[in-house]
């Protein structure tokens, strides 16, 4: 049955009496001294201190109680005391001293990596409730639509990381409605690159990122590319679409710059898309800014529409009840100018 130790832990549970006897013993298997366990109905526990592991740790390198004391800076008899009292602490033969090298015994060697397993949780602990008590988030979640390049956050994670705020950063992406449904749902923290007006969720506070545009493309030798311009609804709907599947989980979505009753083909990301419509898998409306050299090279031809598309707004939202200082960081970020057109113009990956 499981019990909790504590500094002062008694046991209870009977002992037999050949385990109820202290002795020292040659392990002949291993060659290795051993001191056995000793039943007892209350056994102290101490936690080591820092001081201590890095002895554990300094005997375990330099396999000599003289370069340890050297390595650490104390004197060998200090060391030396400092180690037997570690043992009589646990009432375990710690180090090895047969040999010329001092090695830590099996016993020793748990000892060191159990003890410096648990001094890293108590000093993460320690860090983790310095960072919530000075306002710093345990964890950020950023969901980013996925028109917005991942590149372009790159230098921001970088500047954020150099603050040490000891911050966990996700980032994740979403397409169309897919995005505010993880805002709505908790499944993100801030959004970024969300299109159309922002939904009814409680909390919700939002600014503009910044406006697409957006241009009808087919591939030069699609029959649309020398069809007469401006192109109908009718010359559009007979042929295939091209569109990012929408990643909303609890609606059927939504497609842009579909005529009804048009056959579509539904792709990963925008840059699948733009490479399907450059194929001539279909058509449909592309970022200007990210096919430019591709309507340079004539990979891609631009057509006039009897219904042009009307640019996109991309926004940047999250709940206003949940504003920690990683948060308020990069709204302060995503608020700058240059920043903010960079994501909205995006990459030209075909220049």
């Amino acid at each position: 049955m499981p019990f909790t130790i504590d500094q002062q832990t008694h046991v209870d549970a009977p002992c037999s009496r050949d385990v109820q006897i202290r002795y020292n013993m040659l392990d002949q298997q291993h060659g290795i001294a051993v001191r056995s366990a000793r039943c007892t109905r209350s056994m102290e526990w101490n936690m080591l201190s820092a001081e201590e592991l890095a002895l554990l740790e300094a005997i375990r390198e330099t396999g000599s109680l003289s370069r340890a004391a050297a390595q650490l800076g104390k004197a060998p008899s200090t060391v030396s005391h400092a180690a037997r009292q570690i043992e009589s602490r646990f009432d375990a033969l710690l180090f090895d001293r047969r040999r010329y090298r001092l090695q830590l015994t099996p016993a020793g060697h748990v000892l060191a990596e159990e003890a410096g397993r648990l001094m890293q949780d108590v000093a993460r602990m320690t860090q983790r409730v310095r960072q919530i008590a000075s306002g710093w988030e345990d964890r950020l979640w950023i969901v980013t639509d996925e028109i917005i390049e991942f590149e372009l956050l790159m230098p921001v994670v970088r500047t954020f990381d150099a603050l040490q705020s000891g911050v966990k950063l996700r980032l994740t992406n979403e397409v169309l409605s897919g995005t505010w449904e993880a805002l709505r749902e908790g499944r993100g923290d801030l959004v970024v690159g969300a299109t159309n007006e922002p939904p009814a969720i409680p909390g919700l506070r939002w600014f503009e990122l910044g406006v697409m545009e957006w241009v009808f493309a087919v591939a030069p030798h699609h029959p649309l590319a020398a069809g007469k311009s401006p192109l109908r609804r009718e010359d559009i709907s007979a042929h295939r679409a091209v569109v990012v599947a929408d990643s909303s989980r609890t609606t059927s979505g939504r497609a842009y710059g579909v005529v009804g009753g048009q056959a579509s083909l539904a792709v990963p990301s925008m840059r699948a898309k733009i490479l399907a419509q450059r194929d001539g898998l279909g058509v449909g409306w592309l970022p200007r800014r990210r096919i430019a050299a591709l309507l340079t090279r004539g990979e891609l031809v631009e057509k006039a529409t009897a219904d042009p598309r009307e640019p996109n707004i991309l926004y940047v939202a999250w709940r206003g009840d949940h504003e920690g200082r990683a948060l308020q960081w990069w709204l302060e970020q995503l608020r700058q100018p240059r920043l903010a057109k960079r994501l909205v113009n995006g990459l030209d990956l075909f220049a």
